[in-house]
């Protein structure tokens, strides 16, 4: 992880470097709510930390169990079915201090795997928002509105990443949410050592 940091911060003091890439950028589809301090243990359970995200199979497991660690008092409605791989939910939407808790790349990595391609909070835990850049596997926005409580489990939504704007469908309201800058062609490029490949900064 220390390698991954030292690019992080490497890359974050670049500055200007334009969106070159080329990668989606608009992502519509139904919302996963939960609230504030929403923990690494939440969102992958340490049970599964066993599994290598590097092998096809195992990585594909791995997002089975994302979001499988929140109480099913409060969220009845789970992220992933039973017996499926993957969400229903593409986007979710979080409170304050998401992912906080223990540093692990497998809390991104399992979100991505579900098929989560954007996470939209009112705030991050530091580590977490790293770890969604060094992997490329989410896009973590933070929402200038408490989406949280705005929006319901199921609506949909579309995210424009060059826009900055979430809009409800059924409304057709628009929310707003702070630019990725310089961490947004490191996800758009699949994390972290692809895009240092990908710019020159290390041998292919």
């Amino acid at each position: 992880m220390g390698a991954n940091i030292y690019l992080l911060n490497l890359i974050e003091n670049l500055g200007g470097f334009s969106h070159i890439f080329g990668m989606q950028s608009v992502f519509t589809g139904a919302v996963y709510v939960v609230r504030d301090n929403i923990d690494t243990d939440q969102i992958i359970p340490a049970q599964y930390l066993n599994l290598i995200p590097t092998i096809a199979e195992e990585y594909e497991k791995l997002g089975s169990y994302a979001l499988s660690g929140l109480p099913e008092s409060l969220y009845p409605t789970r992220f992933v079915k039973e017996n499926q791989l993957d969400s229903d939910y593409p986007i979710v939407v979080g409170g304050r201090n998401f992912g906080c808790g223990s540093s692990r790349e497998h809390a991104p990595i399992a979100l991505g795997s579900a098929g989560c391609r954007v996470v939209l909070a009112e705030g991050f835990a530091r580590i977490f928002f790293r770890n969604c850049v060094a992997t490329g596997e989410l896009y973590p926005c933070e929402c200038v509105d408490r989406l949280c409580e705005i929006l319901k489990m199921g609506d949909v939504v579309t995210v424009d990443l060059d826009a900055g704007t979430v809009t409800h469908k059924a409304s057709g309201k628009v929310y707003r949410f702070k630019p990725l800058g310089e961490v947004r062609p490191v996800v758009d490029a699949g994390g972290l050592f692809n895009y240092a490949r990908q710019t020159g900064m290390i041998g292919k």
